[in-house]
């Protein structure tokens, strides 16, 4: 296995604050690529290999548009999305089943209760059980099978590292990187996930965010109508009142976190940030994110500042505000 993130290289990336006390520190790693491209700012060790999570689905996304699957607009963004498990999230799900032909049946995903707490409450209520099609990544599961159905690709192995469709995305992936994938293992949904360097994952968040719907190439033409979709549908890659529908709501960004504490986020003018925190804690994925973009002058303070008032990261103490979870810089 290649040596991994170790926390000799991370730096200090966020602090969590308690009456004036400062209660717990975020240490990780990050790195910003200017509109260009050109690395402007490095934070601990950005070659040393990471597990992307869910922060790889826009390549999976792309391989799945490559391959054939019918995604646009809001089923793009599903695609994407590592969804809260709503009714309106399942209903799109249901649209790239439906349009494939098939249905939840086909879903390798684990079931799952939803993250949004009142769906979920309402299907305790109800009597209800997990379902696949709540799962958080069924959208990226669903336009996995839409590419299989497109190519006449086996279903039942789509997950298998060998299937054609994996090794598209694993192949795009190091296309889009601009190195070698390092490990293939398994991630939370069942699909594999490839262990990759946090600059190299700056470079393909960069590469997609930056790409042009007038672009001679189907791969950037498909990559702008992706980040378009989720910039004009920002419910659909998480959900209401939770981080990245916030940050995509009120600075216009792109950002897709994943699991671990690892985030990419691209400002409308191609500035990149990536990061992953060394504890695995999302907490402060976002706001930090933010900050380097602001710290570039790709973001504005009050831009900035609009997000920071919507996202969790008050610290309470009884009834009342207590302290904040800030970036350290």
């Amino acid at each position: 296995m290649p040596e991994t993130f170790r926390a000799t290289a991370a730096v200090e990336l966020a602090r969590v604050e308690r009456g004036g006390f400062v209660e717990s520190r975020h240490a990780g790693a990050a790195i910003v690529l200017n509109p260009d491209g050109q690395v402007i700012e490095r934070l601990g060790d950005t070659d040393a290999p990471i597990l992307p999570r869910s922060s790889l689905k826009p390549i999976q996304a792309l391989a799945c548009l490559a391959s054939g699957a019918q995604l646009e607009g809001e089923t793009l963004a599903l695609a994407t999305a590592s969804h809260a498990g709503t009714d309106r999230h399942v209903a799109v799900v249901r649209d790239i089943l439906d349009a494939a032909r098939l249905d939840e049946r086909s879903l390798q995903c684990p079931p799952a209760w939803p993250s949004d707490t009142t769906t979920r409450d309402a299907l305790v209520r109800a009597g209800g059980e997990p379902e696949r099609l709540r799962m958080n990544c069924s959208g990226k599961h669903a336009a996995m099978l839409a590419a299989c159905v497109a190519q006449g690709w086996d279903l039942a192995t789509y997950l298998d590292p060998e299937h054609p469709l994996q090794v598209q995305i694993r192949e795009l992936v190091e296309r889009l990187t601009g190195e070698r994938v390092q490990a293939s293992v398994v991630d939370g949904c069942g699909a594999p996930v490839f262990a990759l360097t946090l600059s190299g994952l700056a470079k393909a968040a960069h590469r997609i965010g930056g790409s042009s719907e007038r672009s001679p190439f189907a791969l950037h033409r498909n990559a702008a109508a992706l980040v378009a979709a989720v910039r004009r549908h920002p419910w659909t890659i998480d959900g209401p009142g939770r981080a990245d529908t916030i940050t995509i709501e009120q600075t216009g960004v792109f950002a897709k976190g994943g699991a671990e504490g690892v985030m990419i986020m691209v400002a409308p003018d191609g500035t990149t940030a990536a990061l992953k925190m060394l504890d695995g804690s999302a907490r402060a994925s976002s706001i930090v994110a933010l900050r380097l973009l602001e710290r570039a002058g790709a973001l504005s303070a009050a831009e900035v500042s609009r997000a920071r008032d919507e996202l969790p990261l008050r610290v309470r103490g009884g009834e009342r505000d207590v302290g904040v979870i800030s970036p350290a810089f």
